[in-house]
């Protein structure tokens, strides 16, 4: 694999991890459990789906085939998306809709952090912008995850069950293949697993303090970074791809 093959998968494999959550949260706009909530929840998919849009655009611009960030997030197949599968899951009651964006803002935290020193422009560029939003996601999650876990008898019981259900998906945030090893030769990314201590220790500060526990893993679930996905990816596709496949070429 070339070093432009493999920056263009890592580039996806990311901007594929913020459009899926993005077109999630975007499920939930006039949907909200308060309205406060609704406007909150509406503006972090915008967020993402911004994210997405740059990463989308600087992929496009190294696979220099003729693809606009467009193509890349609308017109590819199920199997061609590179998100985890964390992202890709049904957003559930409130409570679980906000422990699955909690584990990844706090992923996305570390992630971009250790991209500031990328020796990619463009790339140290992305993360800091992106880095300003991340922080604001994190802070956000982390007080519903309290809130919700040191609340109702109730709010507790449900959110631990979503942290039950989700903490099964994180390990494949940490993944990492030949494409990344290719990359960190040039400094172009780190290696995730350093700050992977770090992520462990961060969640289960905030889940202690909302009175929840982090379960016991005996199976980790793996196969979106290769592009295999839960069975929720390819009604989540239909939705978001449609206006691009029934009116091609379309622009607001």
């Amino acid at each position: 694999m070339t070093k432009p093959k493999a920056l263009f998968e890592y580039l996806i494999r990311h901007a594929d991890d913020t459009m899926i959550l993005g077109q999630r949260l975007s499920e939930l706009c006039g949907h909200g459990p308060i309205l406060e909530e609704d406007i909150a929840l509406t503006n972090i998919a915008l967020d993402l789906i911004g994210q997405a849009t740059e990463l989308y655009e600087y992929a496009a611009q190294v696979e220099n085939k003729g693809r606009t960030a467009n193509d890349l997030a609308f017109l590819r197949l199920e199997r061609e998306y590179k998100n985890v599968l964390l992202v890709e899951q049904k957003n559930g009651d409130f409570g679980k809709t906000i422990v699955r964006q909690f584990l990844f803002d706090n992923f996305q935290l570390l992630n971009y952090t250790q991209l500031l020193n990328s020796s990619d422009a463009q790339i140290s560029a992305i993360a800091e912008k992106s880095l300003k939003e991340v922080k604001y996601h994190l802070k956000h999650s982390s007080e519903w995850v309290i809130r919700l876990g040191d609340g109702t008898e109730e709010s507790h019981q449900r959110v631990q069950e979503s942290v039950d259900d989700l903490m099964r998906f994180v390990e494949e945030l940490f993944f990492q293949n030949e494409v990344n090893e290719l990359l960190q030769e040039d400094r172009l990314i780190g290696d995730c697993e350093e700050f992977k201590q770090q992520f462990y220790k961060n969640v289960n500060n905030v889940l202690t303090e909302a009175t929840l526990t982090i379960p016991e893993i005996k199976y980790h679930q793996k196969g979106g970074r290769k592009g295999i996905h839960s069975e929720h990816m390819g009604f989540l596709l239909a939705e978001m791809q449609y206006m691009q496949r029934t009116y091609p070429g379309m622009e607001w």
